[in-house]
């Protein structure tokens, strides 16, 4: 049946565009929806940057934003789904001081949110819950990222409600089988060759994946099976390189969480992906297999040495990608040099430091993930403390090195700079 609405839609000939399959996509965009739409990202931003004043004020913003969550445009419920979980920031400002203490997994004591924090919370994940239903893919992203956002500032608590139902969602998402999703039937065994074929909001999901792991932690250990092996059918080759990319980081975000909680899918899974993953023709691809690789040796630790010689071998050739070349060219070798560092720090009898020590020296400064910079760092002054024969050798490329990570203009954090300065003392 055609509503009259429907009736007038129709005829708004300029705002409507066919897509691929042919099927009708209405593209409407007036003054008052583009309104509407700042209206709501003005509600969120306040809320985030108001702080505690801001609590006075959260209940009508409430109101608003789950009656925008019912709108019939999917650009107002797309921006709703960005501003509801700015309105759990200011009642944690005010009733927390910023910061709610958590544990990971610890569910066993009382909630550490106070009943006010909890009813916002609350209502905040029941709509973002209820967006993940929704048909419009990137109004589903900004409700994972949502969720994301508030259970990593809430805690293993805030997810408890809604545990079984937003893992459901999350997992059907993967396995394509979302309402937003419905015309996608037979894309599983389809062959994806164009990067056309990438759904960004999937990166959403596959974050939020990782983001199940670092609150819920070993709680999630029940549901990795299943998880990991939908993650893994996006690495096959036929997929495109950002497909591939999103899925091998996914697999560094579990693994770099959940620590030796991989363990009875290290050789199954992990390791194959990971390998093939740095023999990958793509960049990125290559640099998250490298992250992969050394946070699954940091968490696994003496249990996969007797693999480390192929995944040294996988990693040596990243130190030869062309760092010039694109930033994620130059995060491989960043990657790749950290992935080493925490094989060394896991088990440093089990790596040849003779042969692999100047590679790292080769890659600093690092270029690119300077969030790697404290792995690096903090590899080479554990080899000093230990007064390891190559490294005592190679002091005087070391002391340059920390010379320039201590320099003014260096992107090395104010701290580890403080600890590079004082090893200099020694060098």
């Amino acid at each position: 049946m055609v509503t009259p609405q429907e009736g007038q839609f129709k005829l708004l000939d300029d705002s409507d565009e066919e897509d691929e399959s042919g099927n009708l996509v209405l593209n409407v965009r007036t003054a008052l929806f583009e309104s509407k739409k700042g209206a709501i990202t003005a509600i969120g931003e306040m809320a985030s940057y108001c702080g505690a004043s801001y609590v006075p004020y959260i209940e009508s913003s409430m109101q608003v934003l789950q009656k925008a969550c019912k709108n019939w445009h999917p650009m107002i419920r797309c921006q709703a789904a960005e501003a509801l979980p700015c309105m759990v920031i200011p009642i944690v400002a005010a009733n927390h001081d910023d910061e709610i203490m958590w544990r990971k997994g610890d569910i066993s004591g009382p909630s550490p949110m106070s009943p006010q924090t909890s009813l916002v919370v609350e209502a905040t994940l029941t709509e973002l819950l209820t967006l993940m239903d929704d048909d419009c893919k990137e109004t589903v992203g900004k409700a994972c990222e949502g969720i994301q956002r508030v259970i990593e500032l809430c805690g293993p608590h805030s997810l408890l409600p809604i545990a079984n139902e937003c893992l459901q969602k999350t997992f059907d998402l993967l396995s394509r089988k979302g309402p937003c999703q419905e015309s996608e039937d037979g894309y599983e065994g389809e062959a994806l060759d164009d990067e056309e074929d990438h759904d960004s909001f999937m990166t959403s999901v596959c974050d939020l994946v990782g983001s199940f792991c670092r609150v819920m932690g070993d709680h999630f250990v029940q549901y990795l099976p299943q998880f990991l092996r939908v993650v893994c059918t996006y690495i096959k080759p036929s997929r495109p390189p950002s497909d591939r990319s999103m899925a091998i980081g996914c697999l560094g975000e579990i693994a770099q969480e959940m620590s030796s909680a991989i363990a009875d899918q290290w050789e199954s899974i992990f390791l194959p992906a990971i390998l093939a993953g740095a023999a990958d023709d793509d960049d990125n691809v290559k640099r998250n297999s490298a992250f992969a690789i050394g946070v699954c040796c940091e968490g696994l630790g003496n249990r996969i040495v007797s693999f480390y010689p192929q995944l040294l071998q996988a990693v040596s050739p990243l130190f030869l990608v062309d760092s010039t070349k694109s930033e994620y060219s130059a995060a491989c070798v960043d990657n790749a040099a950290a992935a080493v560092s925490r094989m060394i720090m896991a088990s440093p009898g089990h790596v040849p430091i003779s042969q692999v020590l100047p590679y790292i020296l080769r890659s600093l400064p690092l270029k690119n993930d300077m969030t790697e910079n404290e792995t690096v760092y903090r590899c080479l002054l554990r080899l000093l403390e230990m007064n390891q024969p190559d490294a005592v050798s190679c002091k005087a490329d070391i002391k340059r090195i920390f010379q320039e990570a201590c320099a003014g203009d260096s992107k090395v954090d104010p701290e580890l700079k403080s600890e590079l300065a004082a090893a200099l003392g020694s060098l």
